[in-house]
């Protein structure tokens, strides 16, 4: 995995370099306006903003801002559908794109973006970058035979989003961020994209994260998969990428099938359950069973925060249900709430490991939103963040999505124990991820 990663990272630069020569080389786009009208700059200009590309993605998918109580019908759509075999292959400099949050500029936006200490607010930003791989899709999609004037008769939703890791910058909330990624990986309806997170600073852009979404390419209608365009490698640099993405797949699939929730945990894992059971259980048995609490300890069913959140149509995403990254951020705010209150001290966000997306919420839905301290270790906090859809009739919840977090504080925190089996297992959970989030060097993975 190290040499397709290191590939990637090589390659980033390549691309923006090779990207803005092409630029460089073509005649610019011209707009036409009357009157006062600004004139909006080309969505392949890289000082575009996220606006723009928003409102080309809408324009692209043949559809228009604002509410409506019936979403405008797309099954008219589903005719333009291509047959896999239609579609050529695409390289990953074709999908490369970038673009601008104007935060130096737009006093308005920095209102949005930032939080009471002048910092950019997180989860706000992972809004963005879902918003941004889906924009990379769109670049890697051709159709040849679409006719002119018709929109894209694909959706793209988020099926998870895998290891997130963050720098030492902290990011300011008045400083221009840029997003730049491009496609790295496809299947037959799905697209692995790499999407980039830098922050300018004293006229350079330094790196604040980078991570990588798994989007699946769905009908107009969202009801049914539909193709995507193979990728032809264009270099030596492509090829280390590609193949660093079908060996992420295979790992996500070995990762799945070994979950502790699917299978039982390991015999290093079974003695780190009966350490526990041990620590909290009574010397003597005399009368009923009873847990006891070591010191300097707390109990899992102690260590929540909990907030419900009803969803708005401004939730909603191109095919009317609430959008990914609004769950991505409210997960990760709830999940930063929980971790602050924990450790009685402000924590920071190290690690997001990975994010699941299990089924569609409505935008009428009622969104459950619990964020679980389900493992520590000196200043880390492991948090489990659940979105549970509550229908208010029947009274009924289904898990709609998961999340885990690593965040760390300036101090050694409070040991978390579980004080149920159900418990034991989200406590195992947990240390697989804190694990593999490397954010402590000397743990070992079992």
């Amino acid at each position: 995995m190290l040499p397709a990663l290191l590939g990637v990272r090589k390659c980033r630069g390549f691309l923006m370099a090779r990207h803005l020569l092409q630029l460089a080389s073509k005649k610019p786009r011209r707009y036409y306006s009357s009157g006062n009208d600004i004139k909006q700059p080309s969505v392949d200009n890289p000082y575009c903003t996220m606006s723009e590309i928003k409102e080309e993605m809408l324009k692209s998918l043949g559809l228009e801002p604002g509410y409506t109580e019936e979403p405008k019908s797309r099954k008219e759509l589903l005719k333009h559908q291509p047959k896999i075999e239609e579609l050529p292959a695409r390289s990953m400099q074709d999908s490369f794109s970038s673009a601008i949050i104007p935060l130096s500029k737009d006093r308005v936006l920095q209102d949005k973006y930032i939080n009471f200490r002048g910092y950019v607010r997180l989860g706000r930003l992972l809004e963005d970058m879902d918003y941004f791989a889906a924009w990379c899709c769109h670049r890697h999609l051709k159709l040849p035979n679409l006719p002119e004037g018709v929109p894209m008769p694909y959706t793209i939703v988020t099926i998870l989003v895998d290891r997130i890791d963050f720098t030492d910058v902290t990011a300011s909330g008045t400083r221009d961020i840029r997003l730049s990624g491009h496609v790295t990986w496809v299947g037959t309806s799905s697209m692995e994209v790499v999407v980039w997170l830098e922050q300018k600073v004293d006229e350079k852009y330094q790196k604040l994260t980078r991570a990588l979404f798994l989007m699946a390419a769905r009908n107009a209608t969202n009801s049914g998969s539909a193709p995507v365009n193979p990728i032809q490698p264009a270099n030596e640099e492509e090829k280390l990428i590609l193949a660093g993405g079908a060996g992420r797949k295979k790992q996500r699939q070995i990762l799945s099938a070994q979950s502790v929730f699917k299978v039982e945990p390991n015999a290093q894992e079974q003695s780190v359950m009966y350490e526990i059971y041990k620590r909290t259980s009574p010397a003597e048995h005399a009368g009923p069973l009873k847990r006891l609490l070591p010191p300097d300890c707390r109990w899992m069913h102690d260590s929540f925060q909990m907030s419900t959140i009803p969803s708005f149509p401004e939730h909603r995403n191109h095919h009317n249900t609430v959008f990914g990254g609004f769950l991505m951020r409210s997960a990760l705010e709830i999940s930063w709430t929980a971790a602050f209150l924990y450790c009685k001290a402000r924590p920071k966000l190290e690690h997001i490991s990975d994010i699941t997306f299990e089924r569609p919420v409505s935008v009428n839905s009622f969104i459950k939103m619990t964020a679980y301290v389900v493992y520590t270790k000196l200043n880390f906090v492991q948090i489990m963040a659940v979105a549970d859809v509550l229908d208010p009739y029947s009274g009924n919840q289904v898990t709609a999505n998961a999340f885990h977090y690593t965040f760390s504080a300036p101090d050694t925190v409070t040991e978390v124990l579980p004080g149920s089996y159900h418990e034991t297992m989200w406590y195992i959970h947990g240390r697989r991820k804190f694990n593999a989030s490397n954010v402590y060097k000397s743990e070992t993975v079992p």
